[in-house]
């Protein structure tokens, strides 16, 4: 078969089946909407509904929310269920067809040669080289997907072996057979795979301190949510003693997250101070220093939008609940030491409290690095995000190749806690801390109440021995008497 035959198949075969595999999981992602007509085909009731027992349909607890059971909640997770189930199926199809694309696409290629397929849908690119042509840092850059290889990557494969790299781009990552929240709906799905003379899927192992570093876009329709201002000058007089602007972020999640920080002072020449702790507030004066990090935010630190950025990545946020960290405005002795010496790392330590001369925007956003395993479960293991993440792209670096997907959530406002603890006092608050203490009083006399009922109903579950009234009587019984 001619080379051009085949690539033409090749062509339409990928991009349908690529249509296929967004299609079925845009609503899963959340990124369509279900027709009328397949969800009444999707929650109709099977033919066989009340005899076949092992039919999903006849175990709602496969269906319910915990404890919802209604009709509404049974029927929506139904058709979620079948959905994941089609999608699955589907991913492993999609595999398969890649699989045989790839092998009669082989064929055809020497040494050197490449074979592109670029559409909309899907970008899949397959070339032929040398086991030597790796022994330098390789670097493919296709539709703003970047992936490099370390130097020196061994493959435990002789010099004069052929492999074949197959790279493919997919628009939407696929919902996958997890549980677990990912927050991979704006992503694309990057593969990239080595194969061997024999199409078989060489597996690619590295560490950290060598890692294979992948770009992976977000969708280009995505609209970031604008900045929200922070109005910390009205809170100069309010009476308070905080040092810094508290604010906390829950950053609870089933798979790491990176958290990353955008700070657009409206006054641009001024300075700041930023500290943060994990599940804690932090604290830094003269006798106190309890923070998990810091950073000096100069004017020489501004970016073309005059934006701080600051960057926590996935494993520096492995384990913990909750981000609290804090801003300082630099008045300008301070800001003339820190600023004008980029030699000075001690940090400008005051007892004074706040004050703010100009409000600040902020906008808090978090990303995630994630592959999907073979049995259809998004995981995280052996990768970490990048500095070079931002609202277009995922930077990942990972420990082995397989296909991966960039996480991404724009949190909503971050609770400020300097606000919380200057209005936290009896005063403006007397019907809050009535309730509270009205409420505790009455919980505390009933638990007193029902410690003491318990003790009773013990003293009525005792057995009370009774002495015989004949020394030779040789029968004994037992009697126990309860009155409730």
């Amino acid at each position: 078969i001619p080379y051009e035959d085949v690539q033409l198949s090749a062509t339409q075969l990928i991009q349908c089946a690529a249509n296929v595999l967004t299609a079925v999981n845009g609503p899963l992602q959340q990124r369509t909407t279900i027709l009328d007509l397949d969800y009444s085909r999707a929650t109709t009731f099977p033919a066989d509904y009340d005899t076949d027992l092992e039919s999903a349909w006849s175990n709602p607890n496969l269906f319910a929310d915990g404890n919802d059971f209604s009709w509404e909640t049974i029927e929506r997770n139904r058709n979620i269920y079948y959905q994941k189930q089609l999608a699955n199926q589907i991913i492993n199809q999609m595999n398969e067809i890649i699989a045989l694309l790839s092998s009669s696409l082989n064929i055809h290629l020497n040494i050197g040669q490449q074979s592109i397929i670029d559409t909309s849908q899907v970008f899949m690119s397959l070339e032929s080289k040398s086991i030597e042509s790796l022994s330098n840092k390789l670097s493919q850059q296709m539709v703003n997907v970047q992936i490099q290889l370390p130097e020196n990557l061994n493959l435990n494969l002789s010099n004069n072996s052929k492999i074949s790299i197959r790279t493919m781009v997919t628009p939407l990552a696929p919902f996958g057979n997890t549980t677990t929240q990912s927050n991979i709906n704006l992503s694309t799905c990057v593969s990239f795979s080595i194969l061997g003379e024999n199409e078989n899927e060489i597996s690619v192992q590295t560490d950290l301190n060598r890692p294979i570093e992948i770009i992976i876009p977000r969708d280009s329709n995505l609209i970031i949510p604008s900045m929200i201002l922070q109005n910390v000058t009205s809170m100069n007089s309010t009476p308070h003693n905080q040092l810094f602007n508290f604010q906390y972020i829950n950053i609870t999640s089933t798979l790491p997250i990176s958290v990353h920080l955008e700070i657009q002072p409206l006054n641009s020449s001024l300075a700041y101070l930023f500290i943060y702790k994990f599940d804690q507030v932090p604290q830094l004066n003269s006798s106190i220093k309890q923070i998990d990090g810091s950073q000096l935010f100069c004017p020489s630190g501004l970016t073309n939008e005059s934006i701080y950025h600051y960057f926590l990545d996935n494993q520096q946020t492995f384990g913990h609940q909750s981000l609290i960290f804090g801003l300082r405005e630099l008045n300008s002795t301070e800001m003339s030491d820190v600023c004008s010496n980029s030699s000075i790392t001690y940090l400008p330590i005051t007892n004074e409290r706040f004050n703010f001369t100009s409000n600040y925007q902020l906008r808090i956003y978090t990303s995630g690095c994630y592959y999907i395993d073979n049995n259809n479960q998004w995981k995280s293991e052996g990768l970490i995000v990048g500095p070079l993440t931002n609202h277009n792209q995922t930077q990942c670096f990972s420990t082995h190749l397989t296909s991966f997907a960039g996480g991404f959530v724009v949190l909503p406002e971050p609770v400020n806690w300097s606000y919380v603890f200057a209005h936290a006092d009896f005063n403006r608050n007397k019907t809050i801390y009535l309730t509270v203490i009205c409420v505790s009083l009455m919980y505390i006399i009933l638990t007193i109440y029902a410690r003491y009922k318990d003790k009773k109903d013990l003293e009525k579950l005792g057995v009370t021995p009774l002495p015989d009234n004949h020394q030779s009587d040789e029968y004994v019984y037992e009697i126990i008497v309860f009155t409730g």
